[in-house]
């Protein structure tokens, strides 16, 4: 009887494609390797942001002038509302510099959010004609929302001028204060830009949930007074304290404003701008790359 061969073992797709060099394709790559095409594109990335800047308002007549009228507006809207009418103005010095630095803060965080939601979902065809790291979409809107906000600080500028409050040395705390907002509000913006490529139905639901956030920043009045004499839970005055757009408000104000002083500020205020800076800088990074095999499928 004659001996009976063994078939010889099959091998899978999987090994076959490994011995001959071919990979996934648009599979996720390493972090350092991600981390990598991302600095070789940056190019791309900030010509990216300034031809979105550019073009946001090329069909209006006014063309450019709204990147200051849409937060000045929205300022004498919240004057008149919060200033005049409720009367807040009474408790708060300076309340014309101290409203107007706020909306434009304020301002650059909720563009943002909203510029990330839209990050994936609003450049769809880009998304899956090229191949690039998606994050460069969401950090580009980003930096978009920067440059459109250093526009605006030259207003911002007359007018607390106007209001007597002029350049001094604490004005260069603003410096370090906006770097910080920036990448916390990049991170935010990727965090958002996931969530937002897997369920569209955010960017529709975000306005409301930004203008509830809005009036927890203290961008139409002062937290600390607010607070003040309020018997209030501890952990909802710390939670309305370290609220990381009130922080980076307050910030502003203290370095812009001279009757808002330390004495506004929630303790180890820094420590706090700093903190939300990383956590929400190097965690969105991480959770935008973690989801980069899936942007543009489906």
């Amino acid at each position: 009887m004659a001996a009976s061969r063994s078939a010889p073992p099959v091998e899978s797709l999987g090994e076959l494609a490994a011995r001959h060099g071919l990979t996934v394709s648009g599979a996720r790559p390493s972090l350092g390797a991600y981390i990598g095409q991302l600095w070789s594109r940056r190019h791309f990335i900030t010509a990216f942001a300034t031809a979105r800047l550019t073009a946001q308002y090329s069909q209006a007549k006014l063309g450019q002038v709204w990147q200051l009228m849409t937060p000045l507006l929205n300022a004498a809207v919240y004057y008149f509302i919060f200033g005049v009418l409720l009367k807040t103005s009474h408790h708060v010095p300076d309340f014309v510099p101290f409203l107007v630095t706020g909306v434009f803060i304020w301002t650059f965080t909720a563009n943002s959010v909203m510029s990330g939601t839209r990050a994936v979902s609003g450049n769809i065809g880009l998304v899956r004609a090229l191949h690039f790291p998606r994050a460069a979409l969401p950090i580009a809107l980003a930096l978009q929302q920067l440059q459109q906000l250093l526009f605006s600080l030259g207003a911002l500028a007359v007018i607390l001028m106007g209001f007597g409050q002029f350049p001094k040395a604490s004005w260069l705390l603003a410096v370090p204060a906006l770097l910080l907002q920036a990448v916390f509000n990049t991170g935010l913006s990727m965090v958002m830009a996931r969530i937002a490529a897997r369920t569209p139905d955010i960017a529709q639901l975000m306005p409301f949930l930004l203008r509830t956030w809005m009036y927890a920043s203290g961008v139409m009045f002062s937290i600390s007074t607010v607070l003040k004499g309020k018997d209030l839970p501890h952990v909802v005055a710390v939670a309305l304290q370290c609220n990381p757009a009130a922080v980076y408000i307050d910030l502003m104000r203290f370095a812009l404003i001279d009757s808002f002083t330390s004495a506004q500020l929630p303790p180890h205020v820094w420590a706090v701008a700093l903190g939300w800076a990383v956590l929400f800088g190097a965690g969105g990074f991480l959770y935008f790359w973690k989801a980069e095999e899936q942007y543009g499928r489906g």
